[in-house]
C-alpha cells in the first residue's frame, strides 16, 4: 500500500487508498513501559484498540464506549481444621484480586474497562466449614466476568494417628505437621504455616494471607495467619484476605485475629474463632475438641466514576458514593450492567 506525503512533511495522505494499515499490536503485558498520550495500538488479550490518553489505557471504540472501573474480587476463606486428639492449623483467606489505582495492585493494577451496555456476572464465594474431625473445607471461588478469585485452603487436622492435609487454595491451609502446608496461589495469595511439636510445646501452622505466608509454630512465636492486604476502595480503609491463626499449647502463644482471618484454639480449653464476614478471611484451627473457626464469605467492590455509573444491577449491592466516584459492594451474586 502506498502512503502519499503531503504539504506538511509529519502528515500521511490516507484518504484516496483503499487498503489498510497496520497499527503496533500486542497484550496486554506487552504495553509499552512507559506510555505517552495519544499511542494508539491494538490490544490481542482483548481484541479491541487501545489509546493511551495520558493516566490509562482505554477502549478505543466508536460502537461502544467504555469506562474505567476499580475492581476488588476476594474468595471465601477456608475453615480451619481440628482434631479429636490434637491441634487443627487456619484456614487460608480467600483469594484476592484488584484492579486500579491503588498498590499493592494484583496481579497487574490494571483498571478494568467496562464496556457501555454490557452486563456483567458476579459471584460471591462463601466461607469454607471449620472441621473437628478432619480438614477444613476450602472456601468458594469469588466472580468478575473472566476475573476469579480461588477459595482459601482448609487447614490441616490430626485425629488420633491419622492426619487430614492441609488443602491448596488462594492462600494455603496451615498444617500441624514440620512440613505440607497447603500451597497458594500465585497472583492471589500465598502458602500456609508448618507445626511443631516438642515435649509439651506443640503447635500448627498458621493459614495463608493475600499479602504473606502462614506464620510456622515454634516455642515462644505465635503461628499467626498470614497477614492480609488494606484497600480504600470503598472510602474507608479495610482489611482483606489474612489467614487463621493455628492452634496452640503451653510455650507456643495464642494466634489471635488479625486481617479478618479467625483466632487460633488454644490450651486447655480456648476455642478458635471464624474469619470475618465479607473479608476471605481464613478461619482458626482447633485445639482438641474445642470449638474451630469457619472461614469468612468473600466479597466483589466496583468502584467508577458517578457520571458513568449506570444504576442497573441485580444482587442489591450497597450503593454507597465517595467523591465523584459511586461504589457497588457485593455480599452476593448479582450483575451490574455497564
Amino acid at each position: 500500500m502506498g502512503l502519499t506525503k503531503v504539504n506538511h512533511p509529519d502528515l500521511l495522505d490516507l484518504a484516496s487508498d483503499t487498503g489498510a494499515t497496520v497499527f503496533p499490536k500486542g497484550t496486554t503485558a506487552e504495553r509499552p513501559v512507559s506510555p505517552e498520550a495519544g499511542y494508539i495500538r491494538f490490544n490481542t488479550t482483548d481484541n479491541v484498540m487501545e489509546t493511551y490518553d495520558g493516566t490509562e489505557w482505554l477502549v478505543l471504540d466508536t460502537l461502544t464506549p467504555s469506562y474505567a472501573v476499580d475492581c476488588l474480587v476476594v474468595a471465601g476463606g477456608a475453615g480451619g481444621g481440628g482434631g479429636s486428639g490434637y491441634l487443627g492449623g487456619g484456614g487460608g483467606s480467600g483469594g484476592l484480586l484488584y484492579y486500579g489505582s491503588e498498590t499493592p495492585k494484583t496481579p497487574n493494577g490494571a483498571f478494568v474497562s467496562f464496556l457501555t451496555g454490557t452486563t456483567y456476572t458476579i459471584t460471591v464465594g462463601g466461607g469454607g466449614a471449620g472441621n473437628l474431625t478432619s480438614a477444613g473445607q476450602n472456601g468458594s471461588n469469588s466472580i468478575l466476568a473472566s476475573f476469579t478469585a480461588i477459595g482459601g485452603g482448609g487447614g490441616s487436622s490430626l485425629n488420633g494417628l491419622s492426619a487430614n492435609a492441609a488443602q491448596n487454595g488462594g492462600s494455603g491451609g496451615g498444617t500441624f505437621n514440620s512440613s505440607g502446608a497447603g500451597v497458594g496461589t500465585s497472583g492471589q495469595g500465598f502458602n500456609g504455616g508448618t507445626g511443631y511439636g516438642a515435649g509439651a510445646d506443640y503447635g500448627a501452622g498458621g493459614g495463608g494471607g493475600a499479602g504473606a505466608a502462614g506464620i510456622n509454630a515454634a516455642v515462644g512465636s505465635a503461628p499467626f495467619g498470614g497477614l492480609g492486604l488494606t484497600y480504600l476502595i470503598t472510602g474507608s480503609s479495610i482489611q482483606y484476605g489474612g489467614g487463621g491463626g493455628g492452634a496452640s499449647e503451653a510455650g507456643i502463644p495464642l494466634a489471635t485475629a488479625r486481617f479478618g482471618g479467625g483466632a487460633g484454639g488454644r490450651a486447655p480449653s480456648t476455642a478458635a474463632t471464624s474469619g470475618t464476614s465479607n473479608t476471605g478471611g481464613g478461619g482458626g484451627g482447633s485445639y482438641v475438641n474445642a470449638g474451630v473457626g469457619n472461614g469468612g464469605s468473600g466479597v466483589v467492590i466496583l468502584r467508577m466514576p458517578t457520571a458513568n455509573y449506570s444504576g442497573t444491577t441485580t444482587g442489591s449491592p450497597t450503593v454507597t458514593t465517595d467523591g465523584t466516584d459511586t461504589i457497588l459492594t457485593y455480599t452476593s451474586s448479582g450483575t451490574y450492567t455497564a
